[in-house]
Protein backbone atom coordinates (compact mmCIF):
# COMPACT_ATOMS: atom_id res chain seq x y z
CA UNK A 1 0.00 0.00 0.00
CA UNK A 2 1.61 3.09 -1.33
CA UNK A 3 0.69 7.13 -0.21
CA UNK A 4 2.90 8.55 -2.82
CA UNK A 5 -0.02 10.08 -4.24
CA UNK A 6 -0.92 12.08 -1.34
CA UNK A 7 -0.50 15.54 -2.05
CA UNK A 8 2.69 16.71 -0.16
CA UNK A 9 2.75 19.78 2.54
CA UNK A 10 4.67 22.26 1.65
CA UNK A 11 8.35 21.61 3.12
CA UNK A 12 10.21 24.25 5.17
CA UNK A 13 13.84 25.22 5.00
CA UNK A 14 14.26 23.00 8.12
CA UNK A 15 12.70 19.65 7.97
CA UNK A 16 13.52 18.61 11.51
CA UNK A 17 11.27 17.94 13.95
CA UNK A 18 11.50 18.04 18.42
CA UNK A 19 10.97 15.45 19.90
CA UNK A 20 8.12 15.40 22.60
CA UNK A 21 9.32 15.24 25.98
CA UNK A 22 8.38 11.99 28.33
CA UNK A 23 5.75 14.47 30.56
CA UNK A 24 2.29 13.46 30.15
CA UNK A 25 0.34 16.86 29.24
CA UNK A 26 -3.35 15.35 28.59
CA UNK A 27 -4.69 12.46 29.70
CA UNK A 28 -7.91 10.20 29.32
CA UNK A 29 -8.64 7.35 31.44
CA UNK A 30 -11.27 4.83 31.09
CA UNK A 31 -13.32 7.89 28.83
CA UNK A 32 -17.41 7.08 27.85
CA UNK A 33 -19.58 9.39 26.56
CA UNK A 34 -23.44 8.82 25.26
CA UNK A 35 -25.69 10.58 22.72
CA UNK A 36 -28.51 8.97 24.08
CA UNK A 37 -28.06 5.22 23.07
CA UNK A 38 -25.27 5.73 21.26
CA UNK A 39 -22.09 5.17 22.12
CA UNK A 40 -20.23 7.16 20.98
CA UNK A 41 -16.46 6.89 22.91
CA UNK A 42 -15.77 3.45 24.42
CA UNK A 43 -13.58 2.82 26.84
CA UNK A 44 -10.84 6.04 25.57
CA UNK A 45 -7.02 5.23 27.34
CA UNK A 46 -4.94 8.19 25.81
CA UNK A 47 -2.22 9.92 27.25
CA UNK A 48 -0.54 13.18 25.13
CA UNK A 49 2.61 14.38 26.10
CA UNK A 50 4.05 17.53 25.76
CA UNK A 51 5.65 18.43 22.84
CA UNK A 52 3.62 15.75 20.97
CA UNK A 53 1.77 15.61 17.82
CA UNK A 54 -1.23 13.23 17.64
CA UNK A 55 -3.25 12.32 14.46
CA UNK A 56 -6.90 11.30 14.75
CA UNK A 57 -8.14 9.67 11.74
CA UNK A 58 -11.04 7.41 11.28
CA UNK A 59 -14.41 6.81 9.16
CA UNK A 60 -16.94 9.48 9.77
CA UNK A 61 -18.77 8.71 13.03
CA UNK A 62 -16.17 7.13 14.66
CA UNK A 63 -15.88 9.98 17.28
CA UNK A 64 -12.70 11.79 16.25
CA UNK A 65 -14.53 15.11 16.47
CA UNK A 66 -16.36 14.12 19.96
CA UNK A 67 -12.90 13.02 21.49
CA UNK A 68 -11.48 16.68 20.50
CA UNK A 69 -14.47 18.37 22.12
CA UNK A 70 -14.57 16.37 25.28
CA UNK A 71 -10.44 17.42 26.08
CA UNK A 72 -12.30 20.70 25.61
CA UNK A 73 -14.73 20.14 28.15
CA UNK A 74 -17.46 21.86 24.87
CA UNK A 75 -18.70 17.95 25.17
CA UNK A 76 -19.06 16.81 28.23
CA UNK A 77 -18.37 12.96 29.49
CA UNK A 78 -20.22 10.22 31.36
CA UNK A 79 -17.82 8.37 32.86
CA UNK A 80 -13.74 8.29 33.18
CA UNK A 81 -11.22 11.09 34.24
CA UNK A 82 -9.35 13.92 31.82
CA UNK A 83 -6.25 15.02 33.21
CA UNK A 84 -4.88 18.44 31.70
CA UNK A 85 -1.18 19.23 33.51
CA UNK A 86 -2.16 16.72 36.05
CA UNK A 87 -5.63 18.27 37.30
CA UNK A 88 -8.83 17.08 36.62
CA UNK A 89 -10.77 19.08 34.10
CA UNK A 90 -12.82 21.48 35.89
CA UNK A 91 -16.71 21.43 35.11
CA UNK A 92 -17.69 25.19 35.55
CA UNK A 93 -16.73 28.66 36.27
CA UNK A 94 -13.55 30.98 36.02
CA UNK A 95 -11.43 27.36 36.46
CA UNK A 96 -13.12 26.29 33.35
CA UNK A 97 -12.41 29.46 31.23
CA UNK A 98 -8.73 29.22 32.34
CA UNK A 99 -8.88 25.38 30.60
CA UNK A 100 -10.49 26.65 27.61
CA UNK A 101 -7.20 29.45 27.45
CA UNK A 102 -5.01 26.52 28.25
CA UNK A 103 -6.22 24.01 25.54
CA UNK A 104 -6.81 26.08 22.56
CA UNK A 105 -9.52 24.89 19.56
CA UNK A 106 -9.30 25.00 16.18
CA UNK A 107 -13.30 23.95 14.32
CA UNK A 108 -13.71 23.22 10.37
CA UNK A 109 -15.99 26.36 10.56
CA UNK A 110 -13.26 28.91 11.46
CA UNK A 111 -16.02 30.27 14.29
CA UNK A 112 -14.80 33.76 14.43
CA UNK A 113 -16.95 36.40 15.69
CA UNK A 114 -18.11 38.11 12.25
CA UNK A 115 -19.02 41.63 13.62
CA UNK A 116 -15.79 42.02 14.96
CA UNK A 117 -12.37 42.67 12.96
CA UNK A 118 -9.44 40.15 12.54
CA UNK A 119 -7.34 42.14 15.16
CA UNK A 120 -10.38 42.29 17.48
CA UNK A 121 -11.13 38.33 17.49
CA UNK A 122 -7.43 37.92 18.63
CA UNK A 123 -7.24 40.37 20.70
CA UNK A 124 -10.48 39.74 23.08
CA UNK A 125 -9.82 36.88 24.62
CA UNK A 126 -6.47 38.14 26.14
CA UNK A 127 -7.94 41.08 26.98
CA UNK A 128 -11.23 39.35 28.27
CA UNK A 129 -9.74 36.27 29.77
CA UNK A 130 -6.12 36.97 30.31
CA UNK A 131 -6.47 40.70 31.33
CA UNK A 132 -3.60 41.47 29.29
CA UNK A 133 -3.64 45.59 28.29
CA UNK A 134 -5.09 46.61 25.17
CA UNK A 135 -1.72 48.09 23.86
CA UNK A 136 0.31 44.89 24.53
CA UNK A 137 -2.65 42.74 23.20
CA UNK A 138 -2.79 44.80 19.87
CA UNK A 139 0.88 44.27 19.50
CA UNK A 140 1.04 40.22 20.17
CA UNK A 141 -2.08 39.96 17.55
CA UNK A 142 -0.10 42.04 15.35
CA UNK A 143 2.95 39.95 15.61
CA UNK A 144 0.73 36.39 15.79
CA UNK A 145 -0.67 37.83 12.39
CA UNK A 146 2.41 38.72 10.73
CA UNK A 147 3.52 34.95 12.24
CA UNK A 148 0.47 33.14 9.36
CA UNK A 149 1.09 35.53 6.86
CA UNK A 150 -2.46 37.74 7.07
CA UNK A 151 -1.11 40.83 9.21
CA UNK A 152 -2.35 42.89 6.37
CA UNK A 153 -5.61 41.87 7.12
CA UNK A 154 -5.95 43.53 10.43
CA UNK A 155 -8.31 45.66 10.08
CA UNK A 156 -10.67 43.30 7.71
CA UNK A 157 -13.83 41.62 9.00
CA UNK A 158 -13.78 37.81 8.46
CA UNK A 159 -16.29 37.90 5.59
CA UNK A 160 -13.28 39.87 4.12
CA UNK A 161 -10.91 37.04 3.95
CA UNK A 162 -10.90 33.81 2.06
CA UNK A 163 -11.35 30.40 3.97
CA UNK A 164 -7.32 29.83 3.94
CA UNK A 165 -7.07 33.21 5.62
CA UNK A 166 -10.05 32.98 7.99
CA UNK A 167 -8.63 29.55 9.29
CA UNK A 168 -4.99 30.87 9.67
CA UNK A 169 -6.78 34.19 11.91
CA UNK A 170 -8.57 31.05 13.94
CA UNK A 171 -4.98 29.90 14.62
CA UNK A 172 -3.60 32.68 15.69
CA UNK A 173 -6.33 33.29 17.68
CA UNK A 174 -5.83 30.13 19.69
CA UNK A 175 -2.07 31.01 19.49
CA UNK A 176 -3.04 34.58 21.71
CA UNK A 177 -4.03 32.91 24.58
CA UNK A 178 -0.80 31.20 25.37
CA UNK A 179 -2.09 27.60 24.90
CA UNK A 180 -0.32 24.79 26.09
CA UNK A 181 -2.23 22.55 23.31
CA UNK A 182 -4.05 23.35 20.70
CA UNK A 183 -6.92 21.05 19.19
CA UNK A 184 -7.96 21.41 15.93
CA UNK A 185 -11.37 19.65 14.75
CA UNK A 186 -10.65 18.78 10.77
CA UNK A 187 -9.19 22.48 10.08
CA UNK A 188 -8.90 21.87 6.55
CA UNK A 189 -12.45 20.17 5.31
CA UNK A 190 -14.58 23.29 4.29
CA UNK A 191 -11.88 24.35 2.63
CA UNK A 192 -11.28 25.10 -1.28
CA UNK A 193 -8.45 22.93 -1.99
CA UNK A 194 -5.83 25.58 -2.99
CA UNK A 195 -6.38 26.74 0.34
CA UNK A 196 -5.44 23.86 2.53
CA UNK A 197 -1.70 23.62 2.12
CA UNK A 198 -1.89 27.53 3.56
CA UNK A 199 -3.49 26.24 6.46
CA UNK A 200 -1.66 23.47 6.86
CA UNK A 201 2.08 25.62 6.31
CA UNK A 202 1.39 26.82 9.38
CA UNK A 203 0.53 23.61 11.46
CA UNK A 204 3.53 21.93 10.32
CA UNK A 205 5.50 25.21 11.54
CA UNK A 206 3.53 24.87 15.45
CA UNK A 207 5.07 21.17 15.56
CA UNK A 208 8.17 22.10 14.37
CA UNK A 209 8.06 24.99 17.61
CA UNK A 210 7.40 22.06 19.70
CA UNK A 211 3.51 22.92 20.54
CA UNK A 212 1.08 20.07 21.64
CA UNK A 213 -1.22 19.23 18.97
CA UNK A 214 -4.26 16.55 18.55
CA UNK A 215 -5.40 16.90 14.99
CA UNK A 216 -8.25 15.35 13.84
CA UNK A 217 -7.98 15.40 10.40
CA UNK A 218 -8.27 13.70 6.74
CA UNK A 219 -4.72 15.31 5.61
CA UNK A 220 -2.69 11.92 5.31
CA UNK A 221 0.08 14.09 3.71
CA UNK A 222 0.42 16.71 6.80
CA UNK A 223 -0.15 13.19 9.61
CA UNK A 224 3.15 11.18 7.60
CA UNK A 225 5.18 14.87 7.62
CA UNK A 226 3.94 15.91 11.02
CA UNK A 227 2.49 13.78 13.83
CA UNK A 228 4.69 11.64 16.67
CA UNK A 229 1.79 9.50 16.19
CA UNK A 230 -1.06 8.37 14.69
CA UNK A 231 -4.67 7.29 16.72
CA UNK A 232 -7.12 5.16 14.25
CA UNK A 233 -10.56 5.05 15.28
CA UNK A 234 -13.54 3.23 14.53
CA UNK A 235 -17.44 3.29 16.02
CA UNK A 236 -15.50 5.23 19.36
CA UNK A 237 -13.13 3.08 20.18
CA UNK A 238 -9.41 3.61 19.66
CA UNK A 239 -8.41 0.65 17.52
CA UNK A 240 -4.79 1.09 16.82
CA UNK A 241 -2.08 3.88 17.26
CA UNK A 242 1.35 3.64 16.14
CA UNK A 243 4.38 6.03 14.17
CA UNK A 244 2.77 7.28 10.98
CA UNK A 245 5.47 5.30 8.97
CA UNK A 246 3.79 2.08 10.85
CA UNK A 247 0.30 3.15 10.45
CA UNK A 248 0.31 3.80 6.35
CA UNK A 249 2.85 1.03 5.10
CA UNK A 250 1.81 -1.70 8.32
CA UNK A 251 -1.69 -0.99 9.82
CA UNK A 252 -2.44 -4.03 12.09
CA UNK A 253 -6.49 -4.12 12.07
CA UNK A 254 -8.74 -4.61 9.06
CA UNK A 255 -10.51 -1.67 10.05
CA UNK A 256 -7.62 0.51 9.46
CA UNK A 257 -6.35 -1.61 6.18
CA UNK A 258 -10.19 -0.82 5.55
CA UNK A 259 -10.08 2.74 5.68
CA UNK A 260 -6.77 3.36 4.08
CA UNK A 261 -7.63 1.28 0.93
CA UNK A 262 -10.27 3.53 0.43
CA UNK A 263 -8.88 6.71 1.58
CA UNK A 264 -5.70 6.04 -0.57
CA UNK A 265 -7.27 4.62 -3.61
CA UNK A 266 -9.45 7.94 -4.77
Amino acid sequence: MSVEDVTPVTDAPDDRFPEPTPDPLIVLSDVQKHFGDLHVLRDIELTVHKGEVVVVLGPSGSGKSTLCRAINRLEPIDEGQITLDGEPLPLEGKALARLRADVGMVFQSFNLFAHKTILENITLGPIKVKKVKPAQAKEQAMALLERVGVANQADKLPAQLSGGQQQRVAIARALAMQPKAILFDEPTSALDPEMVNEVLDVMVALAKEGMTMIVVTHEMGFARKAADRVIFMSDGQIVEEADPESFFTNPQSDRAKDFLGKILTH
